[in-house]
């Protein structure tokens, strides 16, 4: 007798998978068990027939390891895919999503960003995607190509989003730049998911869009300029012209073509023509004014040089000399470059700012506070010379101080103070209301000066600390205001109160001087009580210096953007006063 074998869990399987099949073929399978076969067998419901192929990491690292281009996004690729259980992401049901094509655009249009559409075009995905539709009827080659154009679309992505979303260069890798400011943390591989619509975000990945309005703000400028360059250099004044309201000269006319043509880097042409339509207005009955004679500087053209010169961070007094005619003739390719640098510095920034923080820009010697988001208050500030230049980091301040001691950096005693102090150390001191003291702060006891060798000291040698006691001549005025970093920079006020009328306002040894230090603190503590502003003054005037903890630390920024554009669309340039700009144009037009 035959003997008869038990069914095995296979042919088991194999009928239960028959059963749902046939049931899905007559219409009558149930939600759940279409679920259930999606589950089994991924992709055995989609249209082109045959599950969707799946990768693995080993797929992954050979593909991208064969193409240098590809080699750094390879941990990128491998989050991504593991999120997603090694299923494709550009494919569903076999074919491709949209957002491929969308993306392929957005890199052929990465010029836009001051990026060059080349560095991404590793992949030739016209002729994949050729090869891709002639391998339909044969499913073992369709399916190795989808993976193949679905891992070179990832990779493709990871490039193009590295550059776009974190920078082309990486600041804290190169010496010469210095930007220490808290690295931007853009996740890709959720910004792709992101893209994919298979999560939520607040941010403008969707839509391939920057994390900043100030990036697109110069984004729009950069288009502006171009087209001024396509359609010829602006006009050069001559470097001696010198003109006031008024006068009359052959430059003008070279100046009016500069100013009120179509030029985004001077007033446009409506806004200056708004003088004599407005006094018009305001006297019915007279005529219009006759238009001008070319050659003489008048009214419309001296609005157009004021406007010109609050843009780039000169007095606006309308005369056109010396600084103004300098950078009315700094060439358009210049500032293109200059547009593009700083738009990779805004790829740097953090994705998102906290909602209350202070902001220094160092080149434009301005302190901004923003409180819920918006601008409260802005000040201007003094920062360090080109020798001693500020630093460009953030950190979070603590303290405010008020009636401070200025304890003096040792490069102060060893290059200024040093012989003065081995002459006669007594009257030294006491002439600068300075003393020697060993400790800090309230434990701090006084030093002899006179047993110090200042002639042969060194700062191995140097033991103390040389302070300047609170009052009128102290450095540091009334207030100082620390958030504690290893480049012991802090803001404090000053003495030198007439520093602040100056345009470029570089004189620091590489502390921030602000001009309203008193409002300042009045802000910083609205909020811990019995700090009023007449407390604050009060305490100051006792000259003894005082320690006051903020209820919340407060982010601090102090960031280098030699161009912006405002929310008028005004496009501001300044100087490249630490040769920043130089150091990153280096790395990224190389």
């Amino acid at each position: 007798m035959k003997e008869i074998t038990r069914p095995t869990f296979f042919t088991s399987f194999c009928c239960w998978l028959l059963g749902l099949l046939l049931l899905t073929s007559t219409g009558s399978c149930s939600q759940d068990q279409k679920a259930q076969l999606k589950e089994v067998l991924p992709g055995a419901l989609t249209k082109a027939g045959g599950p969707q192929p799946r990768l693995d990491s080993v797929y992954i690292m050979k593909y991208m390891s064969a193409e240098p281009k590809f080699k750094d996004q390879i941990e990128w690729a491998k989050k991504f895919y593991r999120e997603r259980d090694f299923r494709l992401g550009w494919f569903r049901n076999h074919e491709l999503v949209p957002q491929a094509t969308t993306m392929l655009g957005v890199i052929n249009k990465a010029a836009n960003e001051g990026l060059d559409p080349k560095d991404y075009q590793t992949k030739n995905f016209d002729q994949l995607f050729a090869a891709l539709k002639d391998a339909q009827s044969d499913s073992t080659k369709r399916n190795a190509l989808e993976k193949e154009i679905d891992v070179a679309l990832s990779a493709t992505y990871f490039n193009w989003a590295s550059d776009f979303y974190r920078g082309t260069v990486d600041p804290r890798a190169v010496k010469t730049i210095d930007w220490q400011v808290k690295r931007n943390k853009v996740k890709l591989h959720k910004a792709l998911m992101t893209i994919l619509q298979e999560r939520e975000s607040t941010y403008g990945y969707y839509d391939f869009e920057p994390l900043h309005p100030e990036y697109d703000r110069l984004r729009k400028a950069l288009a502006e300029y171009r087209e001024i360059q396509r359609n010829g250099e602006w006009p050069t004044i001559p470097a001696t012209t010198r003109l006031k309201p008024g006068a009359s000269s052959p430059a003008v006319t070279a100046l009016r073509t500069r100013l009120l043509g179509p030029q985004p880097g001077g007033a446009p042409a409506s806004a200056a023509e708004e003088i004599p339509a407005r006094t018009v207005a305001n006297n019915p009955g007279t005529a219009a004014p006759a238009a001008p004679a070319a050659t003489t500087y008048d009214a419309p053209l001296v609005a157009a040089v004021k406007a010109f010169q609050t843009q780039h961070g000169l007095k606006p007094d309308g005369i056109v000399a010396g600084e103004t005619v300098r950078l009315l003739n700094v060439p358009i390719a210049d500032r293109i470059d200059q547009i593009i640098l700083n738009m990779e510095r805004w790829r740097w920034i953090p994705k998102k700012f906290e909602p209350n923080y202070l902001l220094v820009n160092i080149p434009d010697y301005t302190l901004r506070v923003v409180e819920d988001g918006k601008e409260a208050f802005t000040m201007r500030v003094i920062v360090g010379k080109a020798l001693n230049a500020t630093p460009i980091f953030s950190d979070k301040m603590e303290y405010v101080v008020l009636a401070p001691y200025w304890n003096v950096p040792f490069s102060i005693i060893d290059k200024e103070l040093r012989p003065k102090l081995a002459a006669d150390p007594y009257a030294t001191l006491d002439r600068l209301d300075m003393e020697v003291v060993k400790g800090s702060g309230a434990k701090a006891t006084p030093v002899d000066p006179g047993s110090i060798d200042w002639a042969n000291l060194t700062q191995k040698t140097w033991k103390y600390t040389l302070r300047k006691r609170p009052g009128p001549k102290n450095d540091l005025g009334d207030v100082k205001f620390i958030f504690p970093n290893s480049n012991d920079v802090y803001l404090h006020d000053t003495p030198h109160d007439e520093l602040f009328s100056q345009t470029k306002r570089g004189f620091s040894h590489g502390c921030v001087r602000v001009a309203e230090p008193i409002k300042l603190a009045e802000y910083l503590l609205r909020n811990k009580p019995g700090w009023d502003k007449q407390a604050i003054l009060d305490t100051i005037a006792n000259q003894k210096e005082k320690y006051i903890s903020l209820p919340e630390k407060l982010p601090v920024y102090l960031v280098y953007f030699t161009t912006w554009v405002d929310e008028n669309g005004q496009v501001h340039f300044r100087d490249d006063i630490y040769g920043h700009d130089k150091a990153l144009a280096r790395e990224y037009f190389n």
